[in-house]
């Protein structure tokens, strides 16, 4: 009964994710390929300091053997540079070819470099109002990146900015009325695909109607389902159903919903609403586990775990080859303990590796 319920939810990961039997072929060879330690890996996006390959870099790719990694402004310095360490880090990876990963929404979100370009923020793009020039900005991001090998942008932000006293979002959002959100976010996303680098969109259930950062605090959320389902939700439901392939879920409580747990760790909020009630049965990346809304109340691997267990895909670590290292022991411990089956592992693997075949990162 238990394989054949494991053959059912593989079958409908596959089915709705678009994948056709070559690919599934393809996916089933991977994964039964691939040992416990190299399955979490791929379920680890990394950050990490330099702006060469180095040892820190090398061992994220080929010891850790993470899915992924992810740049900052300390990692670029200019186009030429950026470009050649992306071709290192692709050359000396000997594992499943890496999602390359930025944070560029334009505006004051940008890490990268003068000489790659600049966009404008959200806020002046959902000014104009025009599904065309938010299609087209989105389109020319997603140019600059993949021409440097960058094949994944944390971006674009659905948040619609609705509180004046929150300062984390402020002219990340496209706007504070839903629609606007709605439109100017999906078109920038449609830009985003079709020049064939991988939108997220981000920061689900919604970060715009808050007052505490939490890079460094726990933002709290007091609006009831039917609020959140008539406003903060819009903007996701509308991504859903025009097929956006990976969602960012955030550090927020929602304390009617789950009053115990940020939404990157909360069953009720990822598998319940995201995955059950919205219908969304593709990739589920978390926000960075460094930031201290997680870090003062519980350690990365705790979280990390216990995001796995709600029902994310992909763990982002923003920096630290240690703490990744002691991540994947720690979850690779809870496999062994079966406090998450390796099933559930192989459940993310199948979305992470679709994705990566969609986007012809594994060809």
């Amino acid at each position: 009964m238990k394989k054949i319920k494991i053959c059912i939810i593989i079958f409908f990961i596959i089915f709705f994710a678009g994948c056709s039997d070559e690919d599934e072929v393809l996916i089933n060879k991977i994964i039964t390929s691939m040992t416990l330690d190299e399955k979490i890996g791929q379920m680890i996006l990394a950050g990490f300091d330099g702006t060469i390959i180095n040892e820190e870099l090398n061992n994220l790719v080929n010891e850790n053997k993470v899915g992924g990694i992810i740049l900052f402004k300390r990692n670029i310095e200019s186009s030429s540079q950026i470009k050649k360490l992306i071709n290192d880090v692709n050359e000396s990876n000997k594992g499943v070819p890496l999602f390359v990963s930025i944070d560029e929404e334009g505006g004051r979100i940008s890490r990268i470099s003068d000489d790659m370009g600049n966009f404008k923020s959200a806020s002046e793009i959902g000014k104009q109002n025009s599904t065309e020039y938010a299609y087209n900005n989105g389109l020319e991001i997603g140019k600059v990146l993949i021409s440097h090998g960058i094949n994944m942008d944390h971006a674009p932000v659905l948040d619609i900015y609705s509180n004046s006293k929150n300062t984390v979002i402020g002219d990340r959002a496209f706007g504070n009325d839903e629609d606007i959100v709605s439109t100017m976010g999906v078109a920038t996303m449609k830009g985003i695909q079709d020049s064939g680098v991988i939108p997220t969109v981000k920061h689900f259930p919604g970060h715009g109607d808050t007052e505490v950062d939490s890079h460094f605090g726990l933002p709290i959320v007091s609006k009831t389902l039917d609020e959140l389902e008539s406003f903060e939700f819009i903007p996701f439901k509308y991504a859903i159903k025009n097929n956006c392939d990976v969602v960012m879920v955030s550090h927020i409580v929602l304390e009617n919903i789950d009053r115990e747990n940020p939404a990157t760790v909360s069953s009720k909020i990822i598998n319940g609403i995201l995955r059950d009630n919205l219908g969304f049965n593709k990739v589920v990346i978390t926000d960075d586990m460094n930031m201290r809304a997680i870090t003062n109340i519980m350690s990365v691997e705790d979280a990390s775990i216990k995001s796995i267990q709600s029902g994310s895909d992909v763990i982002l670590i923003g920096g630290g080859q240690e703490t990744v290292t002691s991540v994947i022991e720690k979850i690779k411990q809870a496999v062994e303990e079966n406090d998450i089956t390796e099933e559930r592992i192989n459940e993310s693997l199948y979305r992470i590796l679709s994705l990566k075949i969609k986007y012809s990162i594994i060809n």
